[in-house]
């Protein structure tokens, strides 16, 4: 799935064209996003499922309605859970007006945790994922405006929009197949008619420059905690020449701060942090130790991996953690990389058996591949 493709229809188009600049509206076959989050997988959480706050919260006419409203405690072995969803109680009051949403789904919804994976990929920037379910005739939230970037798609019933740009005003219809893509700061507002309605909201986390620059200034701040003098402004132009030389001195370690160094960190940072995809991996796990020369693997779906060399060794970035091998391995991983399926036979060209087997069971308990059973 190409996120990006699904959710505006020309990722090279958004990217350098809409993204932070303007409104977008989007439709695609209603199916394509019903799969991923629809009205019958919100029913299965609320009422089969052990939810917890802040997982689910509640809102109605502009306020967010207590935990103690309906929630319920619990215990197992002795030991209290709290903040437990009551089902019953939620369904009450969101048969009153009530707009049940479900926070941080990514966390635990595969199929949003995939899309939440792929459209980082994409973008480069933190993205997270919440749902939206409101009865007919209510509203969850007043006009508001977001710090953050959003992509909504609507997976279930209608509900009307109103959005705000330069031009003014706007109305828009958010039926099942339609997207919309609202820059940071829109101010928005939506309610629902004769029906009930079901929309995600994919929230872009935008890195912005502040956020490199204090990676190369935070470390030069870190020397400056000696304190300064008593009798602070008897002599204020003495302070103020002891700071203009602090200031000299911050601009020259600044002009010559490795900027190549503070984006490997970023990145890193970035490359090494992300949800986990494992779905199976746990099989996987117990297969690894008997994986033979002709054993049938395949990329996980959703994985990355960005290779990054450093001196002997080779970092590779999978997403929620970095794994760092020898260099000199460096063409079978990439042999691996550029297959969807393979066995670790096939990597006899760069590797002999034995090593073949050792990386190829070590990235199947990295992730990065899984069996085929």
């Amino acid at each position: 799935m190409d996120p990006l493709r699904l959710l505006s229809g020309d990722p090279e188009t958004f990217i350098n064209e809409v993204w932070g600049r303007r409104i977008l509206v989007h439709q695609v076959e209603p199916g394509l996003l019903e799969g991923i989050f629809g009205i019958d997988q919100a029913d299965q959480l609320i009422t089969e499922t052990a939810l917890r706050t802040p997982q689910i919260r509640l809102a109605k006419s502009g306020s967010v309605l207590p935990e103690s409203r309906f929630t319920k405690h619990a215990t197992i072995a002795g030991q209290q859970l709290t903040g437990l969803i009551d089902a019953r109680r939620l369904l009450d009051e969101f048969a009153n007006g009530a707009t049940i949403v479900f926070q941080g789904l990514q966390r635990y919804w595969q199929p949003l945790r995939a899309l939440v994976r792929g459209l980082e990929e994409q973008l480069g920037h933190p993205c997270q994922a919440n749902a939206y379910l409101t009865p007919p005739g209510s509203q969850g939230f007043a006009l508001h405006s977001d710090t953050h970037d959003v992509f909504v798609f609507q997976t279930y019933g209608a509900k009307q929009w109103e959005v705000h740009d330069d031009a003014g005003a706007h109305q828009v219809d958010m039926l099942p197949g339609v997207s919309m893509y609202l820059p940071t700061g829109t101010p928005h507002a939506a309610r629902t008619q004769a029906t009930a309605s079901l929309h995600v909201t994919l929230g872009i986390n935008r890195y912005v420059w502040r956020d490199l620059l204090k990676r190369v200034v935070d470390p030069l701040l870190a020397d400056a905690d000696d304190p300064l003098p008593a009798a602070l402004f008897d002599d204020p132009d003495a302070l103020a020449a002891a700071l203009r030389e602090r200031l000299a001195s911050l601009a020259d370690a600044v002009r010559d701060a490795d900027a190549a160094a503070v984006v490997a960190r970023q990145e890193r940072s970035f490359a090494t942090g992300r949800q986990p995809l494992l779905g199976g991996a746990l099989l996987d796990v117990l297969d690894a130790p008997a994986l033979a020369d002709d054993t049938l693997l395949r990329r996980r779906p959703g994985s990355t991996c960005l290779l990054r060399t450093s001196g002997a060794n080779l970092d590779l970035l999978l997403g929620d953690r970095r794994v760092t091998v020898p260099a000199r391995i460096e063409p079978a991983v990439r042999a691996v990389l550029a297959r969807h399926e393979l066995r670790p036979s096939d990597l006899h060209h760069q590797l002999d058996a034995a090593g073949a087997l050792v990386l190829t069971r070590r990235l199947v308990r990295e992730g990065l591949l899984e069996v085929v059973r």
